[in-house]
């Protein structure tokens, strides 16, 4: 399905889109990454905002039906990031989610065909350039850019 609206929106300068995505981190500071079953790479779980929708309740919902975790604390907003080289008028919001439960991991299905925490010094080589650039920003100090 987001191939086909991918394939929609793709030179659509009217549309703006909104996704909210977060970064999971256990108490051994890892982060929970995602492997789609319909794009390659790892990516941190999240999707769309939906019309009518508070961002934060987006998230909410898209971490669980992702990877099983309930957002225990109000998630940090780390920032907004344009994500124009797929899509012109797309947004990105990332937050930071530390305080968390997750009571049962679901399966994989042909959304997510795999969820894995990674220590930041052992994260796949096929981790998605927009998260890669992230991590280095929150945990490497590197400078924050506006560029997913």
């Amino acid at each position: 399905m987001l191939m086909r609206l991918a394939s929609m929106l793709k030179g659509r300068a009217d549309i703006v889109t909104l996704g909210a995505q977060g970064v999971i981190v256990d108490d051994a500071s890892r982060v929970l990454l995602i492997r789609h079953g319909y794009r390659p790479g790892w990516h941190f779980p999240g999707g769309g905002v939906e019309r009518g929708e508070e961002i934060e309740d987006a998230l909410a919902r898209e971490v669980l039906e992702e990877t099983g975790v309930i957002i225990k604390e109000p998630a940090q907003l780390l920032g907004i990031y344009s994500h124009f080289d797929q899509f012109p008028g797309d947004h990105i919001v990332l937050f930071m989610i530390r305080q968390w439960r997750r009571d049962t991991v679901p399966a994989p299905n042909a959304e997510i065909a795999e969820q894995r925490f990674f220590a930041l010094d052992e994260v796949p080589e096929d981790l998605a350039t927009g998260a890669s650039r992230r991590l280095k920003e929150i945990f490497g100090g590197i400078e924050q850019s506006s560029v997913w």
